[in-house]
């Protein structure tokens, strides 16, 4: 990597540039699915019914959860430039794939199959990031990669009208995105430049370099690992259930009430982790903790958001508080990885962000089905939320407990 500040500076900025598209397209191919529901219902008979569909839509997280530590392992062992291009191109052949399905089984094997191809993806990725951009900008970097998220699920909340198009449908939808992530990954990969580490090694870290020193017997690590998966709970119903509860709460059509879901909760968090990044690298530049305050400011705001989604009288009120959710959610999701960074060592923080995903998705997994259970048993939706909001008080505290280390900006 050029040695000149200036010209590494346009290099960690072309990396983040390159890497958008690429998050934009790993949560459009998930977000299509759930959005385009009726019609791929209706032209595979072989799903016979909602435990079908739950399935196929489980397999994916399953998949996914398992074998994330083992993609940020990968990533820490070998080139993460060649484990991001290579993840990017078998899950685009995976979604072209997935539009010319016939069947429940073959649908159900492709989403296992995206689910092990997108594992690997976001810990190289934002670990790649975080290599490129040390110390000042690191926060806002992520940040901005995790708006390429944010619009890509944006993007797929729309899917549902590209599915009904008669000149579409669903299939041209999954075929489309297949071909421009195969496309893509060319220039990807010879754009893409693996930056040169600087060694700092001491007789302290050199004894953390395993996976079990380093991580599983890390008090911070363990915290963190706690923390991100929390709140995360709180967000995966937001996203799972929101549209069903707006729906079910104020009577609106499926069509707008998944539209309101989605985009107030992630316009609201590309807000967040924009102004939350820049407010974090700022903060950083006179405390190591920085980073962690901007986080918990983050998850502050969850808890009279749900407060507001769980209490909620009127649709102005409900979506006020996806608002105020989303924005929150902006700070605590752009500063995980930088936080990681502060406490685990630079070959470590793939894998590190692997594990803290597959704890975080098997439990958002666990809270989507207490959520059903509980609706189920018609517990009180204020109650639900209020827990909820209980949670995340706790994971204030935990994020606050996080002591990062003087040489935090490797």
């Amino acid at each position: 990597m050029n040695s000149n500040p200036s010209s590494a500076s346009r290099t960690a900025w072309v990396v983040v540039a390159l890497l958008v598209p690429v998050a934009l397209l790993n949560y459009l191919d998930r977000q299509m699915l759930a959005t385009m529901k009726g019609s791929m219902v209706a032209d595979i008979p072989s799903i016979a019914n909602k435990a079908d569909w739950g399935l196929v839509l489980g397999c994916f997280k399953w998949t996914y959860a398992v074998l994330s530590p083992f993609g940020g392992y990968m990533a820490d062992r070998f080139s993460r430039r060649l484990v991001i291009g290579a993840s990017l191109f078998v899950w685009s052949c995976v979604t072209f794939w997935t539009g010319h399905v016939t069947s429940f089984h073959e649908l159900m094997t492709a989403r296992a199959m995206m689910g092990i191809s997108e594992a690997f993806y976001i810990p190289a990725a934002l670990a790649f990031i975080a290599d490129h951009h040390p110390g000042g900008t690191r926060s806002r970097a992520v940040g901005v990669h995790q708006a390429g998220i944010y619009l890509g699920q944006i993007l797929g909340g729309f899917a549902g009208y590209v599915a009904d198009s008669p000149d579409h449908g669903w299939r041209w939808a999954f075929t489309t995105c297949g071909m421009i992530g195969v496309i893509y990954a060319m220039p990807l990969l010879a754009f893409l430049k693996n930056p040169v580490r600087v060694a700092t090694e001491t007789p302290e870290t050199k004894a953390e370099r395993g996976i079990t020193r380093g991580l599983l017997a890390n008090r911070n690590f363990i915290l963190l690992v706690l923390y991100f998966t929390l709140p995360a709970i709180a967000g995966w119903v937001v996203r799972d259930w929101m549209p069903d509860i707006l729906r079910e709460k104020f009577g609106l059509g499926q069509g707008a009430a998944g539209v309101k879901a989605i985009l107030f909760v992630q316009v609201s968090s590309l807000v967040g982790v924009v102004i939350g990044g820049a407010l974090a690298d700022r903060w950083t530049r006179t405390t190591l903790r920085g980073r962690i305050f901007v986080s918990a400011i983050g998850t502050a705001l969850f808890l009279p958001a749900l407060f507001s989604v769980g209490n909620a009288g009127t649709i102005g009120v409900a979506v006020t508080g996806l608002i105020v959710f989303g924005f929150g959610w902006g700070f605590f999701d752009c500063n995980n990885m930088p936080i990681l960074c502060q406490i685990a060592r630079p070959e470590l923080r793939a894998t590190g962000y692997g594990i803290m995903n597959l704890v975080s998705i098997s439990c958002g997994g666990f809270g989507d089905w207490a959520f059903g259970a509980l609706r189920d048993r018609h517990v009180p939706m204020n109650f639900i939320f209020g827990a909820f909001a209980g949670v995340a008080l706790i994971s204030v505290v935990l994020v606050l407990l996080i002591r990062p280390r003087q040489t935090a900006n490797q």
